[in-house]
């Protein structure tokens, strides 16, 4: 499956990446403007997001580094069934709450895309997920509870396709993963994952 090129990124006003994993920060930093640049945006609202998260890009360099800023990039993926009936969740065991799949970015990730779909797969146990190229979302949220000097994720979103029959398992991150009607999401998280679900499904019907 491909992924859109990456494209240099403008000199910043805070210097040059330090350290051994400078040029890894530096790929997925490249490879999110260049999806954030060419993305058309469904609404206003998704719209702004894109302008602020390229802006964050420009002026903190290390921000696909759960090191970098206290507000930095995530990646995440929704996964839905062939049908598009319904959505596989996790349990998060911090927030105690039914998400999405996705988590921070690593120093080993080919670029945005490899990071989402690598999360999809550690957190569902479900190693032949199909994650589509396209950004469908993009979340900007605060955090609160046990997560350290996370602040807030700045998270960049995707859509996947998995089999209902699929067996998948419990990651270190979770107590939980179950598949959920799209017509019947969790009660606490079903507002924000709403839109998701339904980003997700436009695109799986393109």
């Amino acid at each position: 499956m491909g992924t859109p090129p990456t494209s240099a990124v403008p000199a910043d006003r805070r210097g040059p990446l330090q350290g051994p994993d400078a040029t890894a920060w530096r790929r997925l930093r490249d490879d999110a403007v260049a999806r954030l640049e060419t993305w058309e945006a469904p609404d206003e609202q998704q719209e702004g997001l894109r302008r602020d998260f390229l802006q964050h890009l420009h002026v903190h360099p290390d921000a696909m580094s759960k090191a970098g800023p206290p507000a930095h990039f995530t990646g995440s993926v929704i996964v839905l069934d062939e049908e598009g009936g319904s959505a596989l969740l996790t349990l998060h065991r911090r927030a105690r709450a039914w998400f999405q799949f996705g988590g921070h970015f690593e120093p080993g990730d080919e670029s945005v895309w490899h990071a989402a779909t690598r999360e999809a797969r550690e957190e569902s146990g479900i190693p032949d997920i199909s994650v589509l190229p396209e950004v469908v979302q993009l979340d900007r949220h605060v955090l609160s509870g046990d997560f350290g000097r996370c602040r807030e994720h700045l998270d960049i979103r995707f859509a996947a396709r998995a089999a209902r029959s699929a067996e998948s398992a419990v990651s270190t991150e979770s107590i939980d993963v179950r598949w959920w009607p799209v017509d019947a999401l969790p009660e606490g998280t079903r507002e924000d994952l709403r839109p998701l679900v339904d980003a997700g499904l436009r695109l799986r019907r393109r």
